[in-house]
């Protein structure tokens, strides 16, 4: 179920900032670390990501990728993601 909808998606250099409404009390990991996230430039390779939660927002980088421009979430066949809102319903895949 989604429990969470993406309203915006921005772009600034390295990173790519994912805006949530609809979240519940807000997001988080299971974990102490995000999980699932890839993110890709302008060659549209993709390489794993870090993301960290600010509010209602994740922001989504990796240092091989300079200038991004496509965020996933959860795609792969045996998905890591473990993002979820803080009622415990989980995150959708994003692609």
């Amino acid at each position: 179920m989604l429990w969470a909808h993406l309203s915006l998606h921005e772009g600034e250099g390295a990173t790519i900032t994912l805006s949530f409404d609809h979240v519940g009390s807000g997001l988080m990991a299971k974990d102490a670390v995000l999980r699932g996230f890839a993110i890709a430039g302008a060659d549209k390779h993709w390489h794993w990501a870090e993301a960290v939660i600010k509010g209602d927002s994740i922001v989504v980088q990796s240092p091989k990728v300079s200038i991004a421009v496509a965020v996933r979430y959860n795609w792969a066949i045996n998905p890591i993601g473990n993002l979820f809102n803080k009622e415990g319903l989980s995150a959708s895949v994003l692609m």
